[in-house]
């Protein structure tokens, strides 16, 4: 474990966001998720929840970098139990839907606990979603066509909630709850160890200041 790594976790740590998520609803394109999850992992975003289409859920790993190692993705049987779920862990849901109900992406307060709703890559956020949605935001546009791709769209509208948080002071300090926090820092500093503890259900050792694995460890 180098120190640059090591703080490198600490840091990213520190800044996620557990109260902002994305729930993709049925994305047939697998670049197009792995851009999301791309993002997702850029702007602090812990979890990411999935409602997985006809084709199941795939990640493209040279569109998403790898970032699925660092944002948990959560797959929900439909649509229902993800909205459900959602609100009642105090969400809002914010559809991303071109329509006369939606609201400029960037008049929508995104310091509340958030869940950005995005639909399919032809047809958008379902009629279901629209309706278990709390508001509907959108991108202005001034070219001929309606709409942007469903993770340039994504992307557009949580840094928009990444400024909002930066200026309201909610980076740079842990706000995911301890044992997760402890949890996933040795995930990251340790995956291999990690691996080990989890198939033979061990509890995980400590970390030294440094990142190390304390006293010795059984070997594979």
């Amino acid at each position: 474990m180098t120190d640059r790594r090591w703080q490198k976790i600490n840091s990213v740590l520190a800044d996620r966001q557990p109260d902002l998520t994305v729930l993709a609803e049925s994305l047939h394109k697998p670049r197009n998720f792995s851009a999301i999850v791309r993002t997702c992992d850029a702007v602090g975003i812990n979890e990411l929840h999935a409602v997985p289409g006809e084709e199941g859920m795939a990640i493209h790993w040279k569109t998403s970098q790898g970032a699925e190692k660092w944002v948990k993705v959560h797959s929900h049987e439909n649509l229902s139990t993800a909205c459900h779920s959602l609100k009642d862990r105090g969400f809002q849901l914010v559809a991303a839907h071109l329509s006369q109900e939606a609201a400029d992406y960037r008049d929508l307060d995104y310091t509340q606990p958030t869940a950005l709703v995005v639909g399919t890559e032809l047809f958008g956020v379902s009629r279901q979603a629209l309706d278990l949605s709390d508001r509907q935001v959108t991108i202005p546009m001034k070219g001929m066509t309606q709409s942007l791709n469903v993770s340039v769209a994504c992307a557009i509208v949580l840094y928009e909630a990444m400024r909002q948080r930066e200026a309201s002071g909610m980076y740079g300090e842990r706000r995911i709850s301890e044992d997760l926090h402890e949890t996933q820092r040795f995930e990251w500093a340790q995956p291999a160890v990690a691996e080990f503890c989890r198939q033979r259900n061990l509890d995980y050792p400590e970390l030294d200041e440094e990142g190390n694995v304390v006293g010795t460890f059984p070997r594979r």
